[in-house]
Order: C-alpha cells, then structure tokens, then sequence
C-alpha cells in the first residue's frame, strides 16, 4: 500500500499558537513591600467572555493595565495574540480594544468627530466609524458633543473606539459602573453579541455582571488566582434561582404555585427572587407565568448562588 505523511504548513501551525488570545505566566507586580500581583498565571482562548472577579484593590486593574502595555510587569510574561506585551507592545496595542475604569474621553468633541479622530490614528476607514456606531447604538447621539451624553451614552463612546480597529481581543475594565438598569442591560446584550466572535476579558467586582455575561470566571483576591472555573461546572444541581422583575407588583402567593418552587421574596419594588427545588431551566415557566397573567418582564436571569458563595468563601478569609 501507498502510505503518504502530510508535511505540516508551517504559516498555519503559527496561526494556531497566536490563537490563543491571552497567555499570562508567572506575572507579579510589586510596589515597594506590596505584591500588587502574585504569580498569577492563566490563558484565555477564542471565543470567550472570562469575568475577572475581585473585590476592590484585589489587582484586577494592574492585570488589565500589564495586559495593555500600560504597566510593565516585574516578574513573568503575559502575551495578547501571541504578541509579548513587553517586546511587541505596538503589536499588542494595534489588536486590542481597551476600555478602562475611568473612561477617557474628549467631552467638548461630538461622538463622530471624536470617533473620527481615533479612527485616524488607527488608519481605519471613515465607513467602520458608521459601523461601530451602529453596532453600540449611539445613532440616536450622534450628533451631541460628548459632554452632554447620559453615563450609559458615554460607556458606548467608550466601547465604539475600543471596537474601531476590529480588535481580535477586547479588555474592558469595570465595563458596567454606574449604569442604570436598562443601561445596564444594553451594555451587557453588546458585550454579549461582541463575545461570540472575540475574546472579551472583563473585570468587576459585581458576581451578577458575570453571571449575565461571562462563559468563565477567574476570582483574584490579594494578588492571587483563588479559582478559575466554567460557570456551567458552578451551578447547583439541587436547586436554582431565578430573578425576574415584572411591571408592577404581584402577589407572592401566585409565585408559590409554579412547579418546584421553593421560596419567594420579592427583594424590592418589583423584583422577585424565586429559588426552585431543581436543576431545570425554570425561566421558560415564569416567562409563561407571566404571559398568562398579562405581566411584562423586564428581566429575567438565572442567580448563580454556587458563585455567590465561592466567591465569599475565597475572598473573605
């Protein structure tokens, strides 16, 4: 028989170890006798939303900044596209979008001026200004100097210029502070759509903002990786709880009557938390509920209580 061996094509093989999109190892970085970050190691590959949780000063922003060549590590590597963020820090610039805390932008520009203006220093075409426009919904803004946008507004300024270049990766930290609830959801459903198709890796200190986006969450507390997990390997085969929030305020007894309920507490205003004895998506049965008692949903999410209580376990010793 005719036996023939496949000779690899380098070119495509190179392709694959850019792939994955963050590689972090062995990464500190120390301010004088503190350890802002302690050995931390991790990767992220492509497509996914990875949660970067921790509470307040746990060193989620020096990860980020050390990501987006704004901080220099003082010992290990981290690598983004395959591009060293020490070595390579143009090429690491030019496929990231970053958004930070503290989002910068120019309030006496109007939103396309200040769109275009980046856009030059990209050298990206005036036709993907009108696209990233659209995709973050500023269209109804457009024509506003940047100044007299609403905080929700300003956040899609934001993530309309980290998304200018057609970034491969996406690093936004704190993405979500200070939103109101529909601006909330807004900017979450963008986050999402944005994440089917790049890396998205977000930080917070909200466990609900990983739960309504993230695929992975990777908990950091006093510089070190305390877990890295699969939301879908956290939840609770026992029991699950579901919040939804209706247009005006039912009886807690109607809840009571749907299948498996355990217990019901409407948290605030028209908020209900409905804990259920199972492992069944029970959102379907209180979309129905709601639908024939001519109630409309204004949100309805799953509460991750495995990811409620790991997270206090892990950050409150």
């Amino acid at each position: 028989g005719l036996s023939i061996t496949a000779i690899p094509n380098n070119d495509i093989f190179e392709q694959t170890i850019l792939y994955m999109s963050i590689e972090v190892d062995g990464v500190s970085k120390i301010y004088g006798n503190q350890k802002a970050l302690n050995n931390i190691s991790f990767k992220v590959d492509k497509p996914e939303i990875v949660g970067f949780l921790g509470p307040n000063g746990a060193g989620k922003s020096t990860m980020m900044k050390i990501l987006t060549t704004y901080l220099n590590a003082s010992k290990g590597y981290a690598k983004v596209n395959g591009y060293n963020v020490d070595t390579n820090s143009k090429q690491v610039q030019q496929s990231v979008g970053y958004l930070p805390e503290h989002n910068p932008l120019y309030l006496e520009q109007y939103v396309k001026e200040y769109l275009a203006f980046n856009a030059n220093i990209y050298g990206v075409s005036k036709r993907r200004i009108n696209e990233v426009i659209e995709l973050t919904g500023l269209m109804p803004e457009v024509n506003k100097k940047i100044g007299q946008l609403s905080k929700g507004y300003r956040q899609r300024v934001g993530l309309a210029n980290a998304l200018l270049h057609d970034p491969e990766v996406l690093i936004l930290d704190e993405p979500t502070t200070g939103l109101d609830p529909n601006q909330l959801i807004d900017i979450r459903n963008l986050i999402k759509s944005v994440g089917k198709t790049k890396t998205v890796f977000l930080s917070t200190h909200i466990m609900q903002e990983v739960e309504a986006m993230c695929d992975r969450v990777i908990i950091i507390n006093n510089g070190k990786i305390v877990a890295d997990k699969k939301l879908k390997n956290l939840r609770n085969e026992k029991e699950q709880v579901v919040i939804v929030e209706f247009d005006y305020r039912i009886e807690d007894s109607l809840l009571l009557k749907l299948p498996n309920v355990k217990k019901v507490v409407n948290t605030h205003d028209y908020v209900y938390e409905i804990t259920f004895k199972t492992s069944d998506d029970m959102r379907s049965y209180v979309f129905d509920f709601a639908h024939d008692n001519q109630l409309k949903i204004l949100q309805l999410n799953q509460k991750n209580t495995s990811l409620e209580s790991l997270f206090r376990d892990l950050t409150t010793k």
